[in-house]
């Protein structure tokens, strides 16, 4: 027990100093401006499979706890099937602006 709340406590340690790493590049539109609403992105998780969904032209980054970037994948399609060969641990995927925290057992 004592084990599973140092580890959270580091996983949220790590996501706040991660924060700036994940920054927009991008400005936001101007608010008169109006723009066509986008399918928002989704990424599931089974076993060591990442679906990702509409996030064609945009790069999957997979950082380690330690903050190291374990992969980076283009994504090519709007629905994307990708097979990541990682060893037990916990991980954060980013596509865009959808970040998720998975673990790996």
């Amino acid at each position: 027990m004592r084990l599973k709340r140092i580890l959270l406590f580091s996983i949220t340690l790590l996501s706040l100093s991660l924060a700036p790493a994940f920054a927009s590049e991008t400005e936001p539109a101007a608010p008169d401006v109006e723009q066509p609403q986008a399918l928002a992105v989704t990424i599931n998780v089974s076993g060591s499979t990442v679906h990702i969904a509409n996030a064609n032209g945009m790069t999957l980054q997979v950082v380690s706890v330690t903050g190291s970037t374990v992969a980076t994948v283009k994504i090519d399609s709007n629905d994307k099937r990708v097979e990541l060969n990682l060893t037990k641990g916990c991980y954060i995927l980013k596509v865009g602006k959808v970040v998720r925290k998975i673990s790996i057992r």
